[in-house]
């Protein structure tokens, strides 16, 4: 889900009675393309999704809505894969944006699915139960083949992918680094489950989730510590993705290529989580 700085209609929607349905204009159909050697876009207009190939299968990570997971398989194809070549399914964070197309996307690839375990026990129940949207984004209920902690790594062929958990959007919230060659040389991708604070998020006294603020501050020195020369994130919005993508040329440097820009999307975004503390803070007293 969106927010803040970097947008205000996806959580508006989903918030407020929208909740099952994909916001304007974030899941349109988009053809997959490129980011770096071996590593494809195949998510919509700006519900993320990304392919990974290695010599024993495809890595998939994110779902999107339950209406972007055909759009999904749709545009393996068009790379020239097959929905049985996905061997795992990696997921960011289990809201209905992101998890909702994870059922179809199991059921007819057969790849085992992996997720954090508070983010996993959400999927079970269809995004009902959150600690903030309650039962408003449901979304067809998955069950996870294995749970991720802090720190594990995940490998098919010659990539291996490490699991970062990092809280505050939701529980359960997975950040996922691994490398991969842009451009001759091996850079550090980082793929950002999501660092937003929805309206009306309680960062204070919260009874549903008292350690939310810590968890946050964590998971920002957990960020802003990580190897990041390739910024992805689960909303293509986040890292600028369309802008990216019109500048690739071939005579050019891979634009995605973007460490300056990861770091510069961090620091605002822990000023605006400060900053929204520091207000809540003030006002609790």
């Amino acid at each position: 889900m969106k927010y803040g700085a970097v947008a205000l209609t996806g959580a508006a929607a989903l918030l407020w009675g929208a909740a099952a349905q994909a916001t304007p204009g974030d899941n349109e159909p988009t053809a997959p393309f490129q980011i770096a050697d071996g590593l494809y876009y195949v998510g919509a207009s700006d519900i993320a999704s990304y392919l990974i190939n290695t010599r024993d299968g495809l890595i998939l990570i994110d779902g999107g809505y339950a209406t972007t997971a055909p759009q999904i398989l749709a545009n393996l194809k068009t790379l020239g894969f097959a929905p049985n070549q996905v061997k795992i399914l990696l997921s960011t964070h289990a809201h209905l944006d992101h998890a909702g197309g994870l059922n179809q996307l199991k059921r007819e690839t057969g790849a085992l699915l992996y997720a954090s375990a508070e983010d996993g026990a959400l999927m079970a129940r269809g995004g009902k139960g959150d600690f903030f949207l309650k039962d408003m984004a449901a979304y067809p209920p998955v069950t996870p083949d294995r749970v991720v902690i802090d720190g594990q790594t995940i490998s098919l062929g010659e990539m291996k992918l490490t699991a970062h958990l990092t809280p505050g959007h939701t529980k359960g919230c997975t950040t996922w680094t691994f490398p991969v060659k842009a451009d001759g040389r091996l850079r550090q991708a980082l793929v950002l489950c999501s660092n937003t604070v929805l309206p009306g998020y309680r960062l204070v006294n919260n009874p549903e989730y008292p350690s939310i603020a810590t968890d946050y501050a964590k998971s920002y020195a957990t960020w802003k510590a990580l190897p990041c020369d390739i910024f992805l994130a689960s909303h293509g919005i986040f890292f600028g993705m369309q802008a990216k993508r019109a500048a690739v040329a071939p005579s050019k440097p891979n634009p995605f290529v973007d460490p300056d820009g990861c770091k510069a999307f961090f620091v605002r975004g822990e000023a605006s989580f400060q900053a929204e503390l520091a207000r809540q803070t003030a006002a609790a007293k």
